[in-house]
Parts: structure tokens; sequence; C-alpha cells
């Protein structure tokens, strides 16, 4: 059964043509993109499982990008069996906090405070306050939990490679963990804080060693496993394990 349903076979303009693809049970919006520079056609899914964007080459013909995404149906099932299929997080689930998932347990009262500690010997995160109030207020004790750990590591990796960061800015992005600016403006994602801390060490190092190498070279890469020797491991898992960490959702 084709996935697509077009009415010529050939992209008439480089405006995005916007589709469904089915993986793993799951109706995924379809975003096709010809770009004049692209010298074959690549698929990428969004940060968080969200989407699927295919960019092609001038002149690709509907049924060619087709027989693409059947090409590749196999890795695209691989990779959303990984992420949850309801993904807003809420009570019984488990959240992980530097890597160690923490089940979420709702409680009333003591508005609007989240704790983390264990009961019965399981690591918890208990949240107070109104239910419909819940994914917020885990949300919140992320971007405060990531602003602890956070400054510390860019204070010791910044005193490491002599440079001062002008800024430091925690916000929830989809496209990319971290960046530094040219002029030392540090971001990051709070979603960072649910992953292990070796993991949230090398992020921090990795955005450091920009200010000091604003490109991603030998040079750059050497430093960055200067200030974290686990870059390497830590990077793979990033690349293995960040689209389950984008695809919860906390409104």
């Amino acid at each position: 059964m084709s996935l697509l349903r077009f009415k010529s076979p050939f992209l008439k303009s480089a405006s995005p043509v916007e589709r469904t693809h089915y993986v793993a049970g799951r109706a995924v919006p379809l975003k096709v993109v010809e770009n004049a520079r692209a010298r074959r056609l690549t698929l990428r899914i969004v940060p968080g499982g969200n989407g699927l964007r295919v960019t092609t080459p001038p002149g690709i013909s509907f049924p060619e990008i087709e027989r693409f995404l059947a090409r590749h149906q196999g890795w695209l099932e691989d990779k959303y069996r990984k992420l949850p299929l309801d993904a807003l997080v809420r009570p019984d689930i488990k959240l992980p906090l530097r890597g160690t998932p923490h089940r979420i347990i709702h409680e009333l009262g003591r508005r609007g405070t989240v704790t983390a500690t264990t009961r019965d010997g399981e690591p918890v995160l208990i949240v107070h306050g109104e239910a419909d109030h819940l994914p917020r207020r885990l949300a919140d004790f992320l971007k405060r939990e990531a602003k602890h750990d956070i400054e510390m590591l860019v204070a010791r990796h910044t005193t490491t490679v002599g440079r001062r960061a002008k800024s430091i800015r925690y916000r929830d992005t989809t496209s990319r963990w971290g960046s530094c600016t040219s002029d030392g403006v540090l971001s990051f994602s709070w979603r960072i804080m649910m992953a292990p801390s070796p993991v949230i060490d090398y992020l921090v190092a990795h955005e450091v060693a920009h200010l000091k190498e604003m490109n991603h070279g030998p040079r750059f890469w050497k430093l960055c496993s200067e200030l974290c020797p686990d870059t390497p491991r830590c990077r793979d898992w990033l690349k293995r394990n960040g689209s389950a960490l984008q695809a919860l959702r906390f409104t």
C-alpha cells in the first residue's frame, strides 16, 4: 500500500509538501522539501519523533520518494518503537532524573512543590498540588535542577579553558541540546537533566569548548575530550537516547 498520495509524480516547486506517513502504528506528519543544493535524498526524524522530514534534490518523483521511505521503513519502525506512545508525563510513569528512573507520585497539599526522594527503596518524584498542573510542575523542577548543576559545571570548565561565559540560558529546544554564540552566550535544554550525569557534563564541556573553538574541527574535539574524557561514549548516548527525552510532553 502506498504511504503517500499525490496528483502529480513530480514536486512542482521548492515549497514543502506535507503528508502523513505511518510508522509503528502511528500517523506521523511528513514534510518533503526540495533543496537545490541537495545531492541525494535524506531522511530525518524530528527530535521527539513528532514528525519526519525528507529532503530531495530537484526533479525527484514521488514514486521515488515512496521507494526511498520503504527502504528505510525498518529503521523508522525500530526508532519509533523506542518512543512512548503517550508521552505526557503523568502519575505512575517513570521520569529519569540524572539518568535514574523516578516514579511520579501525585499528592494533594503543599502547593507547587516537587520532591525527589525514595519510597520503599524506589526513587520517586512526589508532586504536590492540583493534578492538572503536574506536568508543568515537573518541567519547572527540571529547570531548577538544570540551573543548579549546569552553572557549577560551566564555572568549572570555563576556569579550565580560561574563558568566561557572558550568560547562561535555559530553553526547551527541539533542534539542539545546547549552543554557544560568538559573544559567549551559552544556552542549554533543561531536558538534559533527564540524562545521566556524565552526559550532562559532556554537554556543558561541549558548549564551553566552543568559547575557545567556534567550530567542530580536530582542535575542538581535542579540547572537548580534555574537559570531558568520556566525550565519545556520552556523545553516542545522547544520539541514541535523546529522541526519547525530547518526546516527553510537559504541557
